[in-house]
C-alpha cells in the first residue's frame, strides 16, 4: 500500500475556513488510512522537518522529506518538484476571479503556482461543482481533471457551546441574526447596512463576527449600527448559531460556504446570496437573495421575521440537509481522488 503523507503547513497558519478544512480531513483520514503529517519545524501537532518556514519549507523541504509517499495538500499550494505524485485541493479560482480581495504579490504567486501545478500533473481537487468549472476556466483545462470532494459540518457540535458570549455582547435569544465573515471584499458585507437597519426598527441586532468595525452596517445617513463581536471562540460560535434568528450570508463569491454548513448544523435557519457554491451547500434549505440587489436581502428577511412557521421550516431543513456533509464523506472521497501510485 503506498503511503500518505500530508502537507502540514497549514498548521503554522492563522485559523480560516481553509485551516479549518486542512485540520477536519487530516483527523478523518487518519481513521482511514496511516498518514504522515510533514510541518515545518517549532509547530507541535506533527514531524517536523527541514529548517525553513512558509514557501520556501513547502518548495524546498518538503519533497525531500516524503519517502515515497503520496503527497496530500489540503491548502491551495504545493511543492513543485512533487509533480504527479500529490494531489492539492484549491478551494476556489479567487485569485482570478475576485482579484480585488488580494493584494497583488499573493495573487501573483497563486495564479502562476495553480498554473504550473496543472502543467507539471499534480492530481488537483477542489470542493464544489461552482470552483471546478471556475478553476478549469481560469487554468484552461478541462474540468475533468478537477475532482470534487464536500466538507463537512459537525465540528461545530464537537465543543459545548458558550451562552455566555450573549450576555457578553447584549444579545437576546431569537432577537438578532448572525453575520460571520471577514472584511474581503467578495464577502459583501457592506450589503448588512439595509439589514441592520429593519432589525433595530424591530428592537433586534445584527451581530457581526469577525468584523471588528460596526461603522461598516451603519446605513449612509447614519442611524443604528450592528454589534461587531469579532473574532468569537467554536465554542462561542456554536451558541451563537443555535441562538440566533438566523445566519445571514451576503457573500458573492464562495468556493464552498462553510458558514452556512455549519449554521444548518447548529439549527439556524440561513438566509444568503444566491451566488457561488452556496446554492450546493444549501439547496432548498435557505432563503435566496441577490447580492447585486439590497432590497431582496431585506425582502427575505422580512419575509423570515413575519412569516410564520418559516423559520421552524427552514430550521428542520437546514439539518437534514446538513447531514449529507461530514467530514468522514470527504476523506472517503479524497482517498478516492488520489493519484493511482507510481513507480
Amino acid at each position: 500500500m503506498t503511503g500518505l503523507a500530508v502537507n502540514g503547513r497549514y498548521l503554522a497558519q492563522g485559523l480560516t475556513g481553509v485551516q479549518r478544512f486542512a485540520g477536519e480531513v487530516t483527523a478523518a483520514l487518519a481513521l482511514l488510512r496511516p498518514v504522515r503529517l510533514l510541518t515545518p519545524p517549532g509547530v507541535t501537532g506533527g514531524i517536523a522537518i527541514g529548517s525553513r518556514s512558509g514557501q520556501a519549507w513547502e518548495q524546498l523541504d518538503l519533497p525531500g522529506a516524503l519517502s515515497g509517499d503520496v503527497l496530500i495538500n489540503l491548502g491551495n499550494t504545493a511543492p513543485l518538484r512533487v509533480g504527479r505524485r500529490q494531489a492539492v485541493v484549491i478551494h476556489d479560482a479567487g485569485v482570478f476571479d475576485t482579484p480585488e480581495s488580494y493584494s497583488l504579490p499573493f495573487r501573483l504567486w497563486y495564479r502562476f503556482l495553480h498554473h504550473a501545478l496543472a502543467r507539471t500533473g499534480a492530481r488537483l481537487i477542489t470542493v464544489s461543482e461552482f470552483s471546478r468549472g471556475r478553476i478549469a476556466k481560469n487554468l484552461h483545462i478541462d474540468p475533468s481533471r478537477i475532482g470534487v470532494m464536500p466538507e463537512g459540518g459537525e465540528h461545530v457540535l464537537r465543543i459545548p457551546a458558550d451562552i455566555a458570549v450573549l450576555e457578553k455582547h447584549g444579545l437576546q435569544p431569537g432577537r438578532y441574526a448572525l453575520a460571520v465573515g471577514s472584511r474581503a471584499a467578495h464577502k459583501n458585507l457592506d450589503a448588512l447596512r439595509d439589514a441592520a437597519a429593519l432589525l433595530a426598527e424591530r428592537g433586534m441586532h445584527l451581530a457581526a463576527a469577525g468584523a471588528a468595525d460596526p461603522a461598516v452596517f451603519r446605513p449612509a445617513g447614519g442611524g443604528p449600527g450592528a454589534v461587531a463581536l469579532g473574532r468569537v471562540t467554536d465554542a462561542e460560535l456554536r451558541a451563537l448559531y443555535e441562538n440566533a434568528l438566523c445566519l445571514v450570508f451576503p457573500s458573492r463569491y464562495e468556493g464552498f460556504g462553510l458558514p452556512p454548513l455549519e449554521a444548518m448544523t447548529c439549527g439556524c435557519p440561513v438566509i444568503a446570496a444566491a451566488s457561488g457554491a452556496v446554492p450546493e451547500v444549501c439547496g432548498d434549505a435557505a432563503l435566496w437573495f441577490d447580492s447585486a440587489v439590497p432590497s431582496t436581502l431585506t425582502d427575505a428577511l422580512r419575509r423570515l421575521l413575519d412569516e410564520p412557521g418559516l423559520a421552524a421550516t427552514l430550521r428542520d431543513a437546514g439539518l437534514a440537509r446538513a447531514k449529507n456533509f461530514t467530514w468522514a464523506r470527504a476523506a472517503e472521497t479524497l482517498l478516492r481522488l488520489l493519484p493511482e501510485p507510481r513507480a
